[in-house]
């Protein structure tokens, strides 16, 4: 019997498990550690190079502290129209740099003025071609 190689959806659940961690500021190590593997199989895991099991990704969940569900987000097939999930935004440095600065600042009507100077850029800027 041979091992399906990972696809698509396993890069989905791979930004998913990524994005939990970093909001949890959580390492790699420390992930991998608390669920038995070495953090190298973690990366794979996080790319999508490699599948997770389903009593890992139970593991996983258990370990971040998150539904099981919440890393099998994005898997139901529907594609984004034009912009990227949040959670796979997340996932990535400069968007999570983004919500740290927003989540800390704390005047609301500094925020909502940012969010309004945000979306303005949003509407202006050139779509992406897909």
């Amino acid at each position: 019997m041979s091992m399906r190689r990972a696809g698509e959806g396993d890069a989905v659940v791979g930004r998913n498990i990524r994005a939990h961690r970093l909001a949890q500021r959580m390492s790699q190590t420390t992930l991998a550690d608390s669920i038995g593997i070495t953090f190298q199989q973690l990366q794979k895991y996080e790319k999508g190079t490699n599948r997770v099991s389903a009593p890992r990704l139970v593991r996983i969940a258990a370990a971040l502290n998150v539904p099981t569900a919440a890393l099998l987000a994005g898997l139901d097939g529907a594609k984004a129209r034009t912009a990227p999930s949040p959670v796979a935004l997340i996932a990535e440095r400069q968007p999570m740099r983004l919500v740290k600065a927003f989540a800390a600042i704390g005047d609301k009507r500094l925020r909502r003025g940012l969010m309004e100077l945000t979306e303005g850029i949003a509407r202006l800027a050139p779509r992406p071609r897909g």
